[in-house]
């Protein structure tokens, strides 16, 4: 009930505001269970998707967003359980992907929609990265579920970091055709296999969503960006250093 009064009003408001466009809704079936792969570019892709469709469909989230204290963190944590997202702790290391693993496929068993973001992250820079093997095709061939390839367009633009008030904009969404992995099943412990149930399904994201593909984890990428911009900052402030330096010299 509560799920439901949640998607009629944010996914009513969602549509209303930002006329999301979308493409390959008949991809999605009217019932029984399939797995929701996208690519990840905004914080917004949780909601935007749900929102365009019938049915309801499960992503984990940070467990953060569920504990936080006072009237805020309340706030924070209904409106996460209103959209149908589980918290899952992801300090845990290999604990953590075993909880959303499991998290996954209770959802399937279920016979619903289960959303997942195969490159783990958010991506830096609009581009599209290497997909993590341990979830996506564990999860596929654990259930024997069909896996749909979703392609997220321009939801980073929306509202880019630092900016405050969102772009009121049109993001787009395309749903490919259900892929099936029943040929693997019970092949779940082979790492070869489950590297190319990933690789297979980012190439169908690759296509759907036209991005660049980059053949490194997104987590690598942003430690680099990270550690670029540091050493970015270091090199100003020593700059500036030598600069007054020379200045009091002179």
């Amino acid at each position: 009930m509560f799920y439901s009064t949640m998607k009629l009003t944010l996914g009513n408001g969602l549509k209303l505001a930002f006329r999301p466009w979308v493409e390959g809704l008949e991809n999605v079936p009217a019932d029984g269970p399939a797995i929701l792969a996208s690519n990840h570019l905004s914080f917004s892709d949780s909601f935007f998707l749900p929102a365009v469709l019938d049915r309801k469909v499960t992503f984990v989230a940070k467990a953060e967003y569920f504990t936080s204290p006072g009237v805020k963190g309340k706030l924070t944590a209904a409106f996460f359980k209103g959209v149908g997202q589980l918290p899952v702790d992801r300090s845990g290391g290999r604990g953590a992907g075993e909880a959303a693993i499991k998290s996954g496929i209770d959802v399937l068993e279920r016979g619903e929609l289960f959303g997942i973001y195969p490159e783990g992250t958010r991506s830096p820079d609009g581009r599209l990265y290497r997909g993590k093997p341990g979830g996506l095709a564990r999860i596929a061939l654990a259930t024997n579920a069909p896996v749909i390839p979703v392609a997220m367009i321009d939801t980073e633009k929306i509202q880019p970091p630092g900016q405050v008030m969102p772009k009121l904009m049109r993001p787009g969404i395309r749903i490919g055709k259900p892929l099936d992995f029943s040929r693997y099943q019970g092949m779940e412990g082979d790492r070869f296999v489950l590297r190319s149930v990933t690789d297979e399904v980012m190439y169908e994201i690759m296509k759907l969503s036209g991005q660049e593909y980059v053949d490194m984890y997104a987590t690598a990428a942003k430690r680099q960006i990270a550690e670029a911009e540091k050493k970015r900052k270091a090199e100003a402030a020593e700059a500036a250093k030598a600069a007054e330096g020379r200045k009091d010299a002179a």
